[in-house]
């Protein structure tokens, strides 16, 4: 996201300023057009699919027995947002977080449905940034809704795996499609922590062989990103382990063992995180001391230089002396000598600085 939208976000996070609780107001980029709706209902027998369905479609298919997967493409249309939030008697305060893009991870607990906020990450290669967007689950007796800010998400694998009939999915109730959409959540954040991670060893690795100043840049956008990373996996530790330790009849006892797995593959990750933010936190210091030591080297090999050449310019400096009675002046060998004489000079002086192991 760019400064600029950024700071688009601060202003409309001020508009909220006065207005009462529970009052739904969009705060975030418009990412499409038009919301949608896309529907896969399921059971270990049967499987259909609604793609671009209505509301009035997903209150009849969540009254059903079956497991219903609602996805909502889409928060600007708060028409929209709010007609399912009266459908499936959410809470106003609910309504309210799912149109807000800024909203930090967590959850909530209602005597109906459960509401969980995450954040959705994946590593750009052509922007050369981490992807956020705002993803929000509404988990009730036989459905679960999720609200994207956009087209793309991390959850094909999760359809495929439905479509397919592969493993427990059509088998499980609704809980376990919920933690299988926060599985693969957190599984993205091991990949762009991984790609992200690849950078930091590559300018480590150069840091101590050739440190460029364009180094310092890169550090300073790896930093950011993973702040961006730690603000979002910090607080779904707690998220995790709050919905794992609830006593909503939600949540089944076969589906709170998986999420107890994701909550050790959230400190997995903050374990991760915290390892390079410590890495990017030295690797200016290790800079600085790499150019220091850079330098040094230049300095020594030019001090050495300067040393050598001191007794060797005195020598020729005494005898550039314009006095008519000097001794070596009219010696037929003394031109010889002198240039022997500083031979033998500067070559000690090598061999000394060798010796103290200076060079």
């Amino acid at each position: 996201m760019s400064k600029r939208q950024k700071r688009k976000n601060v202003r409309r996070q001020s508009t909220k300023s006065g207005l009462a609780p529970g009052t739904p107001v969009f705060i975030g980029e418009r990412k499409r057009e038009t919301t949608r709706i896309d529907i896969i209902d399921y059971d270990d027998a049967a499987l259909n699919e609604f793609p671009d369905t209505t509301v009035e479609q997903c209150t009849l298919l969540a009254q059903s027995e079956t497991v219903t997967w609602i996805n909502v493409i889409g928060l600007h249309d708060l028409g929209m947002i709010e007609l399912i939030g009266k459908r499936f008697n959410l809470h106003p305060l609910t309504i309210e977080d799912l149109v807000n893009t800024n909203q930090r991870p967590k959850a909530e607990i209602f005597p109906d449905y459960l509401f969980i906020v995450l954040k959705m990450m994946s590593y750009s290669e052509t922007a050369n940034s981490v992807d956020v967007e705002h993803v929000s689950l509404i988990l009730g007796k036989n459905y679960v809704i999720s609200f994207l800010e956009n087209e793309g998400d991390v959850f094909d694998t999760v359809r495929a795996r439905i479509r397919s009939a592969k493993g427990r999915i059509r088998a499980m109730p609704s809980d376990y499609l919920a933690y299988v959409l926060m599985d693969a959540v957190v599984d993205h954040y091991f990949l762009a922590v991984e790609r992200i991670g690849d950078f930091i060893e590559d300018i480590d690795d150069r840091l101590l062989a050739d440190p460029q100043p364009d180094d310092v840049q890169e550090i300073h956008r790896l930093k950011r990103e993973i702040l961006v990373l730690r603000k979002a996996v910090w607080p779904l530790r707690e998220e995790v382990g709050a919905i794992e330790k609830s006593e909503s009849p939600l949540i089944h006892h076969e589906t709170r063992i998986f999420l107890r797995d994701l909550y050790d593959h959230t400190i997995q990750v903050i374990d991760m995180v915290e390892t390079f933010r410590d890495l990017l936190g030295g690797m200016h210091d290790t800079y600085l001391s790499s150019v220091s030591n850079h330098m040094n080297e230049i300095m020594k090999v030019l001090t050495i230089i300067a040393t050598i050449f001191i007794p060797l310019t005195f020598i020729v400096g005494v005898y550039g002396m314009n006095f008519e009675h000097m001794p070596e002046l009219k010696w037929p060998w003394g031109y010889y000598l002198i240039w022997l004489v500083m031979a033998g000079v500067g070559v000690g002086m090598v061999l000394f600085f060798k010796r103290k192991k200076w060079i």
